[in-house]
């Protein structure tokens, strides 16, 4: 079987980068204009758009709408005999996962909702279908096969007038036992006139409604912003950390995780020194109003309160940003992560102390009394909105960095930050005598800042790097004549900037305290930080210093066969189960390895991972739909030879065949 990967904002590598200032980008095609009360793709529902394996068709349950309506949307996916799609949170068997496979998860978004509230999407059941694994083994999985329907209900607003819009986003890949075709992503889009309830008269659904559980409508909590991205997937590919598998950021413990590593950033924002000097001359003011331990506590817990709700607000700030986002989309988009990159540069500079951000005198000046519930409330807010000197710079890079995640993980993680650095107030308002044993600023709080500055530089280097290859990627006489090191070049200013913070850390942690408890911890920190960096650096490197394939162009095809030397051609994507196991177990092993780095031959290797990559036309041209595709060219072939599934021998005995008697030509 062959899979692409799901979208990078539902995974682990999303969520822990955005607790780190990563970002993943996210972009929404406009929708073309509708006709009124048509499909955009023509007026039969049901026409085919996918070549026949898989049929899609949507259509709607009226055609004129009355304010308060209740509409629905069918979303029809009509599969052959024998195929099959993925679903909308497909649950990969872990002999499967452990073999690579991995999955894109059926998709349906409303891109616009013009008059209209949208509900959450009600999927089709599953069926179970055995994957193969390899020749001998096979894994139960379950997909969307057959006639699978999924219904998105919306109900038309009670003040609508004129005209409802609704604009729905469709992605779906169609799979049999042997082969993926390449992702299908299309849209459709609904004009209504609205009219009075006396005119718009009873209006018969066709029978692919008659599965709908009307009863959403009943309960109307799912409707709203937060089903705008009602096709929202899980993530099944999930990394693990020293064999043990990381729980889903979607899911409650993997939530969790993520929420508790951001609390412990939270917390660790206290130590900067425009927070720390501040926590006990706070905690002394509500035990002075508190009068009683018991009160100060109260009081100190609705302080605790406005902290949260200062970070919550921002976190809500990010996830509205996150409903407009389609992150699988816009990645490759050189100019915004590169923008994101120097942004991120710009903040990491600042918080080492390059510069400062300077709130109006006006803030400063803003006392509120912590005496009562709503005054300790809003103490806390203007506690955390002081701390945004110090603060402030890792506020706005999270910004960007979290604002195409999912909007509950988003708002969870700015959330969770709050927690971190509101629960010193609470203990403290409990304990008011504690308030002695807090450090006082100094050199730990300015390495706290500086270590933060580093990492925050890590993270630059590693968009700005990927923005200049996004940017060179669109420009293939760039891309193709540049050497190897160059493409991975920004790992290694990553491991420099984490190595710096790991080592400054170790450092700074011995000359400033001599008690063996802190040397030991901040050690073991320092050292995560200096061979996380070091060893993600060196493992792109050895990947790209290893690679024998030359990238798929037409020209350079050409050129190779002008000069009658043997191509070999491997058609491939991230997400071709096949094409990586064929390529590990044949192309990458001894003989057939030794046969393509030998002279006269040339590996090519054409990655349709893109749907703009040009190896798409090279693969219609030779007549084919799917992938993996092996195709060897030589002076002694009159066509060339292919296979979809092919042994070492076949390969080795093709290779010769090709080489014929023709000599070899060179071009001045």
């Amino acid at each position: 079987m062959s899979r692409q990967q799901t979208s990078p904002c539902r995974s682990w590598g999303g969520a822990i980068r955005a607790a780190a200032v990563a970002v993943l980008l996210c972009f929404h095609a406009p929708a073309p204009a509708a006709q009124p009360g048509a499909d955009l793709f023509g007026s039969d529902p049901f026409a085919d758009q996918s070549g026949g394996e898989v049929t899609l068709s949507v259509e709607s349950s009226l055609d004129r709408v009355s304010p308060g309506d209740q509409l629905v949307v069918a979303v029809v996916l009509s599969h052959q005999e024998g195929w099959h799609s993925h679903t909308n949170a497909p649950v990969v068997p872990e002999a499967l996962r452990k073999s690579g496979f991995v999955a894109i998860a059926t998709e349906i978004n409303v891109a616009d909702s013009l008059g209209a509230t949208p509900g959450p999407v009600q999927w089709p059941a599953t069926h179970e279908a055995e994957i193969k694994i390899d020749d001998e083994r096979t894994a139960p999985y379950a997909v969307f096969d057959g006639r699978a329907t999924a219904y998105v209900p919306f109900i038309i607003d009670d003040d609508a007038t004129g005209t409802v819009k609704i604009a729905i986003e469709i992605a779906y890949q169609a799979c049999n036992e042997y082969m993926c075709l390449p992702p299908e992503r299309t849209s459709r889009t609904f004009e209504f006139e609205v009219v009075p309830l006396v005119e718009r008269g009873e209006q018969a659904a066709s029978s692919d409604f008659a599965a709908f559980d009307a009863a959403v409508f009943a309960d109307r909590s799912g409707f709203g912003s937060g089903a705008v991205r009602a096709g929202a997937t899980q993530d099944v590919v999930r990394p693990t950390f020293f064999g043990l598998e990381l729980p889903s950021p979607d899911g409650a413990a993997g939530l969790a995780i993520v929420a508790l590593l951001a609390a412990l950033g939270g917390f660790i924002l206290n130590l900067t020194p425009c927070v720390l000097p501040v926590i006990p001359i706070k905690v002394m003011t509500i035990s002075h109003h508190a009068g009683s331990p018991g009160k100060s506590l109260y009081l100190g817990m609705w302080m605790a309160g406005g902290v949260v709700g200062f970070w919550a607000a921002l976190g809500v700030l990010a996830a509205s940003v996150s409903a407009f986002a389609d992150p699988s989309r816009v990645f490759g988009l050189w100019w915004f992560t590169l923008g994101v990159g120097v942004l991120i540069a710009v903040m990491g500079v600042g918080v080492m102390g390059a510069f400062s951000l300077n709130l109006p005198k006006a803030v400063y000046a803003v006392d509120p009394k912590a005496d009562s519930a709503g005054g300790s409330f809003f103490f806390g807010v203007m506690t955390a909105v002081l701390g945004l000197p110090c603060f402030g710079f890792v506020a706005g890079a999270l910004l960007a960095g979290a604002a195409t995640l999912p909007a509950l993980v988003v708002v969870t993680i700015f959330a969770a930050i709050g927690v971190g650095m509101a629960l010193p107030y609470v203990v403290l308002s409990a304990k008011p005598g504690w308030v002695e044993k807090i450090p006082r600023t100094g050199p730990g709080s300015e390495l706290v800042k500086q270590v933060m500055g580093l990492l925050l530089l890590a993270a630059a280097s590693f968009f700005v790097g990927a923005g200049v290859l996004a940017l060179l990627g669109g420009m293939d006489r760039f891309i193709t004549g540049m050497p190897w090191w160059t493409k991975v070049i920004h790992w290694w200013f990553v491991a420099l900037f984490a190595l710096g913070a790991g080592g400054w850390l170790l450092v700074r942690t011995f000359q400033i305290t001599k008690h063996a408890g802190p040397r030991l911890g901040l050690a073991v920190v320092g050292l995560v930080f200096a061979f996380g960096g070091v060893a993600a650096a060196a493992d792109r490197t050895s990947d790209a210093y290893n690679n024998i394939w030359l990238p798929y162009t037409p020209d350079t095809l050409a050129l190779a066969r002008e000069e009658g030397r043997v191509v070999v051609l491997d058609f491939t994507a991230e997400w071709c189960l096949n094409c990586k196991a064929l390529k590990a177990a044949v192309l990458s092993r001894e003989p057939v390895k030794g046969q393509l780095v030998g002279a006269g031959v040339v590996p090519l290797v054409a990655d349709v991972t893109s749907t703009s990559a040009p190896g798409w036309d090279k693969l219609r041209e030779l007549g084919q739909t799917g992938i993996p595709l092996l195709v060897i060219y030589g002076p002694g072939l009159d066509e060339p030879w292919r296979s979809n599934a092919y042994t070492p021998e076949q390969v080795m005995g093709a290779i010769e065949r090709a080489r014929g008697a023709a000599p070899l030509t060179r071009r001045d």
